[in-house]
């Protein structure tokens, strides 16, 4: 009995020798220091999943975001690595939230940049970092379970009843009437005639703000001259002058 069992001990080193029996990394929110040289080597393929379009991603209004559709902050991923199921088979997805800085905070590795980005290229750049220091090889899986309502925000001042931020939802076409009319509408001193809105992109109508004529968008139903809120635009209703 006793040379049975060093036999088997005898197989098991060597096997273990030539890499088919790799030593698992444990897994820590806090191991992202650890030196590669401890790091265990992984054998799978990698992989970086697209977005899913299931029943868990946010739906608006009939639009699923798809594999094109990028990050933003307020949503939330799944993230797992494939390579740790090995070692604990019981190990569930990982609910990820991309902060108001635009990053995930990856086990091993910290913060990682995942805003404008989609969760393929996101999962990329994190399976490189952990091939850097952790894994010989990772696959890591990731996809969108919640995308964030919020689009953005539009900014409105001047003479309305409730200046200030109003959100923008996912696939939304806020126009600049719709925006006054939800901050309350025009008061009694407003312009309604020299209405601007200043777009945060530069390049944006040559940099010029946009004039708009709410007398004739609003109460002569001329909305073909309205236009479609960005987020982080800046819509003005001016004082209009007195004569006394």
């Amino acid at each position: 009995m006793r040379s049975l069992i060093s036999f088997f001990m005898l197989v098991a080193t060597a096997a273990a020798a030539m890499g088919q029996i790799p030593t698992p990394l444990p897994y820590s929110q806090s191991a992202v220091s650890q030196p590669a040289a401890t790091a265990a080597p992984a054998t799978a393929m990698a992989m970086a999943t697209a977005p899913s379009g299931g029943a868990t991603a946010g739906i608006f209004g009939g639009w699923v975001p798809d594999e094109t559709y990028k990050l933003r902050p307020g949503d939330t991923v799944s993230f797992q690595i494939r390579e740790d199921l090995v070692w604990n088979p019981q190990d569930l997805p990982k609910s990820l939230v991309v902060t108001d800085s635009g990053e995930l905070d990856v086990p091993y590795i910290g913060r990682v940049t995942a805003v404008d980005k989609t969760c393929k290229q996101v999962a990329t750049d994190i399976k490189t970092a952990l091939e850097k220091d952790y894994y010989q090889k990772a696959t890591v899986e990731m996809s969108l379970n919640v995308a964030n309502r919020i689009m953005g925000r539009v900014y409105i001042s001047g003479e309305v009843h409730t200046p200030g931020p109003l959100d923008m939802q996912v696939n939304e076409n806020l126009t600049a009437a719709q925006a006054i009319m939800r901050a309350g509408g025009l008061n009694d001193f407003a312009d309604k005639k020299h209405v601007k809105v200043v777009r945060a992109s530069v390049t944006s109508n040559g940099g010029k703000p946009f004039d708009l004529d709410m007398e004739q968008i609003l109460n002569e139903g001329k909305t073909e001259k309205d236009i479609v809120l960005q987020p982080g635009d800046l819509l003005i209703v001016p004082t209009r002058l007195i004569n006394f």
